[in-house]
């Protein structure tokens, strides 16, 4: 028994010294090992450049038009909304080496536009087949379908129970030390993932009609691990974000309509 005891308390020494040495997160400040890993982290979220297929093939003129999002998750809009979508996708159809006309630009007479083409009313769209809109043949309009947490999970450990349980079967200082140790032994890990899916549509500029449309959809994981032993503790959280994945989806979004040039 006082083999077994001397191993446990070995055992979370070990632990510690894990802890202490980056082995598993710590708040080292910056430069240590929890700066490190929040990097690696935010790595994970930074812009991502696409090379696109035909992006050496010049394409047509386009004006994005504001989509809609159509997920009632109050976390989502309140991070994404159709004007983040559109810029998204006017600076990817501009890599692709698409013509994109700035909305700024264009004043409120989008709205307009963007009323005529929800009402397949191609009269009205006749009235704007001027200026800018002379060379315009084609609008491109992105839709957020589905932004959901659509899973979570969760699980952790609490040496307090079997810290007791180990004082009290041992006894003496071994013991108390043991038992201590176990006792401060905290972790606990969750995870949840979102999905979410965007449908584009090519509209012709003069006829409103739709042709051609796509949908793409992703996953994306958040979660957060923390572990704690005899006062010292460490957690590592991969948070990246609901504009991020918008980002990435209308990405893959443009390089199917680059493949229609």
């Amino acid at each position: 028994m006082k083999k077994l005891s001397s191993l446990l308390v070995l055992c979370s020494l070990a632990w510690l010294a894990l802890l202490t040495t980056g082995c598993v997160p710590s708040s080292t400040g910056a430069g240590g090992a929890a700066s490190l890993r929040a990097n690696e982290e935010a790595d994970k979220s930074m812009y991502q450049p696409v090379n696109y297929a035909n992006s050496g093939k010049r394409g047509p003129t386009l004006i994005v038009l504001p989509g809609e999002i159509k997920s009632s998750s109050a976390t989502f809009t309140q991070k994404v909304t159709a004007n983040n979508i559109a810029d998204f996708a006017e600076i990817e159809l501009s890599n692709a080496n698409f013509g994109v006309l700035e909305r700024s630009d264009l004043g409120p007479m989008l709205s307009e536009v963007q009323l005529a083409v929800n009402m397949g009313d191609p009269s009205a769209l006749q009235k704007f087949k001027k200026g800018k809109f002379k060379s315009t043949q084609w609008f491109v309009k992105l839709d957020v379908l589905k932004a959901q947490e659509t899973a979570a999970a969760g699980s952790g450990f609490d040496g307090g129970a079997i810290g007791s349980i180990f004082g009290t079967v041992v006894g003496g200082v071994t013991g108390a030390v043991g038992g201590t140790a176990l006792s401060s032994t905290r972790t606990s890990e969750t995870a949840a993932v979102w999905i979410v899916g965007m449908r584009y549509k090519i509209i012709d500029a003069s006829t409103s009609e739709q042709v051609s449309t796509g949908y793409v959809e992703t996953k994306m994981e958040t979660g957060k691990k923390a572990q704690g032993i005899l006062g010292m503790s460490g957690f590592a959280e991969q948070m990246v974000t609901l504009d991020t994945v918008v980002q990435r989806l209308v990405q893959e979004v443009v390089a199917k309509i680059d493949q229609q040039k």
